[in-house]
């Protein structure tokens, strides 16, 4: 079961990475057309296009999850840590409640296409296309419920991605110099 959560609670990564495998390999494939061979797919664009879009807002509720948003943070820093707690979980709960909003005004966009209305070279019906706003949306609104029921529940901080990068990188030059002070040695 934890397998299950673990591969669920990397959802939007594993999509974003399918997502972007796909739109990039139609762009290379449309680039050796035009270069090698003279001509051009018209959908390819299209579909990079919609599968770009997709990433871009499964991205957005990716980084909702590990906590990676852009916010003004050196304020919070200057607090103790249960009050800024206390207040990111009130900024988060007025973004949640804008998702909320956007969920329904996405919906209500989308039960309101006609099916005439078409991607102009795939021919898909549009409301397909603009699904993802509200699944992206509403995925986002749980990540941010659970990176704050992690922090305000279970006492965990998510680890700044950022910082995480910094520390790896400090890490391997600590290793390289130790690995080199040795090679000196002998």
């Amino acid at each position: 079961m934890s397998t299950l959560w673990t591969h669920l609670d990397k959802l939007e990564s594993y999509i974003c990475r399918a997502l972007l495998a796909v739109f990039v390999t139609l762009l290379f494939a449309q680039i050796v057309a035009r270069q090698l061979f003279g001509f051009s797919v018209t959908w390819i664009e299209e579909l990079s296009v919609i599968l770009f879009v997709w990433f871009a807002y499964f991205g957005a509720s990716y980084a909702a999850r590990v906590s990676a948003h852009n916010r003004v943070l050196f304020h919070l820093k200057a607090m103790p840590r249960r009050t800024a707690r206390i207040i990111e979980a009130i900024g988060d709960l007025i973004w949640v409640g804008f998702n909320i909003v956007f969920i329904w005004q996405a919906t209500i966009f989308i039960s309101r296409l006609r099916p005439f209305v078409k991607a102009q070279t795939l021919g898909w019906e549009m409301r397909y296309v603009y699904l993802v706003l509200p699944i992206a949306f509403a995925l986002m609104t749980i990540r941010i419920l659970q990176v704050n029921y992690l922090k305000l529940v279970m006492g965990k901080d998510p680890h700044d991605p950022d910082k995480v990068e910094i520390e790896e990188m400090l890490e391997l030059a600590e290793d390289e110099q130790r690995a080199y002070e040795r090679e000196r040695r002998k």
